[in-house]
């Protein structure tokens, strides 16, 4: 398998949420979807992490939810508040939510926010100074930031992986439905588990409002896919790492 589930007029989200309703149209039960928050402010005179959603971005996180597939759903967030009203909006405008299934309160995880950051002022200076994001996690992962500033770029994955894992082989909310965990992050968080992963170069597609990864078991394995095609069978590799 190596779709790419982006189509030509899409708006943002649309490839995310057709990558998992063909996953679970492939008999999938269980899947834990790491993507991006919807569109946010950009002003100046507040921290980044303070910056909120646009109100186009309430109206398309609540688009996206409308469109993903009709299985229980978990809601989980970076404790930045846009990233906890993308969750909230897209799992209330779900097919669950308005069938009446099982859904769940957003919960914040602190893996899923800027956990990596060690030296959050220096980081900001860092991005600042470099040719953009991507740019920036290359240097990380080519070893070229102090790890007095960010961790090891490979323990940052296996720590977003494992919680993601967790996830997958927790008890069910309602033993035997199809589930689907959500979980919003940072663009950043994205670069970083696509590349980290195995997935994608960080000169791969741009991270876009609303672009996801997703976890899954089929047939005892689990894998890691992007909307753009690229898939990986996780392995214990990617956890070395982790402690």
């Amino acid at each position: 398998m190596n779709n790419d589930y982006n189509g030509p007029d899409d708006d943002f989200g649309d490839a995310t949420a057709r990558m998992c309703n063909e996953i679970f149209a492939g008999g999938v039960q269980r899947g834990v979807l790491l993507m991006r928050h919807s569109a946010r402010e950009y002003r100046r005179d507040v921290h980044d992490l303070e910056n909120p959603l646009t109100d186009e971005g309430r109206a398309l996180a609540a688009r996206f939810g409308a469109r993903l597939p009709d299985v229980n759903l978990r809601g989980y967030s970076s404790p930045v508040r846009r990233c906890v009203d993308t969750a909230a909006l897209a799992i209330d405008a779900s097919p669950a939510s308005g069938r009446g299934g099982v859904v769940t309160e957003v919960r914040n995880v602190e893996a899923f926010g800027v956990f990596y950051a060690l030296d959050q002022i220096r980081m900001w200076k860092g991005l600042r100074q470099s040719a953009g994001l991507a740019a920036y996690v290359g240097q990380w992962f080519a070893g070229e930031i102090s790890q007095a500033v960010m961790m090891h770029p490979q323990r940052a994955v296996a720590m977003v992986l494992e919680v993601m894992l967790d996830r997958l082989r927790a008890q069910p909310i309602e033993v035997g439905a199809r589930q689907l965990d959500v979980c919003v992050t940072h663009d950043m968080n994205i670069f970083t588990m696509r590349h980290g992963a195995g997935l994608e170069p960080v000169s791969g597609p741009d991270v876009r409002f609303l672009d996801g990864l997703l976890l899954y078991e089929q047939d005892g394995l689990v894998f890691f896919v992007s909307q753009h095609g690229g898939v990986k069978a996780v392995d214990d590799t990617l956890l070395r790492f982790s402690r």
